[in-house]
């Protein structure tokens, strides 16, 4: 194994992106829903090692989630009909967060989630006021960027996701713009017909990145009751099976607009990473990996430079560049 230095290795392999301004040592990302606020994951191992991470769906107010069942395994992945469960963002701020800071000293991905644009709008203003007004000895804010899950369900439009459409995904993307100068991240969708054409409403809108994709529709029957399995019937469908949907989807949507894209959906190892990067990714999130082996990010990590060499990658940077994407 290449040991890894500060984003570099013995051996000059550098492993260090920068994402919307922000330079990352590493460009492992855990996704948002598998890792929690960070302090469980933390009693396992040192944290930093990851590039940042994507906290735990927060609302304006707790939520506590859909009925059970809310999980079924699949082959080659697996079910969720979690509901967005969260202690809400003041609960957040007060308590999560200042636990966050003892364990993890870089910038962590905040994501929104909300059933109107003024609510995610809330949230976010919440957010921001909070890191304005942190104590912290270090002179980088706690939040670096902001996530926006745009596949809430629309209250007002019959429970529509907002991902699902340019207009809806837009309004929600502007209200959180004006509530923030953090740069500011879309989580898309994949259950669209285009997802590029959602893609450049949000860079429109205001976003700053893209990340690509969330879970898609799935559902398993149970055989002896001859019912769905989860109480909601359908749920979002993750793992190492939706890897070249969303590989697919981040080639497509990185030659639709000029904003970087995070690349997520079956990442399970660092050829993954390198796939997704010359894909057009700037960076990854890991997420059901993280359910299934809780060493799973930091293991790729340390593969990472050893993948780089063998496939003759000295730089990350080089690989999701401009130049490099229309060469594709």
């Amino acid at each position: 194994m290449v040991a890894t230095i500060n984003g570099a290795t013995a051996n000059a392999v550098n492993t260090k992106v920068t994402l919307c301004g922000i330079e990352m040592d590493n460009p492992v990302m855990a996704a948002s829903g598998t890792f929690g606020y960070g302090k469980e994951f933390a009693e396992l191992y040192d944290i930093n090692q990851l590039g940042s991470f994507s906290f735990k769906g927060t609302t304006l107010k707790p939520r506590f989630g859909n009925e059970t069942p809310r999980i079924a395994e699949c082959p080659q992945g697996m079910l969720n009909s979690v509901g967005l469960q969260n202690p809400g963002v003041d609960a957040v701020i007060s308590e999560e967060l200042p636990e966050l800071a003892k364990v993890f000293h870089k910038p962590v991905m905040a994501n929104v989630c909300g059933g109107s644009p003024e609510e995610y709008a809330a949230v976010t203003a919440k957010l921001e006021a909070a890191d304005q007004n942190a104590d912290c000895e270090s002179a980088q804010p706690q939040i670096g960027w902001i996530e926006v899950n745009i596949s809430c369900p629309n209250v007002k439009d019959g429970g529509m996701a907002f991902g699902t459409d340019p207009n809806a995904a837009a309004s929600v993307i502007s209200a959180v713009r004006r509530e923030t100068k953090k740069p500011l991240i879309a989580k898309l969708s994949p259950n669209v017909t285009d997802i590029a054409e959602i893609a450049k409403a949000c860079e429109a809108a205001g976003a700053d990145g893209l990340t690509a994709i969330n879970t898609l529709l799935g559902m398993r029957i149970d055989l002896r009751t001859g019912k769905p399995i989860l109480a909601r019937e359908v749920g979002g469908f993750s793992g190492p099976a939706v890897f070249p949907i969303a590989l697919r989807a981040v080639w497509q949507v990185t030659h639709a607009v000029d904003i970087p894209v995070i690349g997520c959906g079956g990442i399970s190892s660092a050829e993954d990473v390198l796939e997704m990067m010359m894909a057009g990714a700037k960076a990854v999130q890991v997420g059901s990996a993280n359910l299934v082996d809780p060493y799973a990010c930091v293991k790729i990590i340390e593969e990472l430079p050893a993948a780089m060499e063998k496939y003759g990658i000295t730089s990350l940077e080089g690989i999701c560049s401009e130049e490099s994407r229309k060469n594709m």
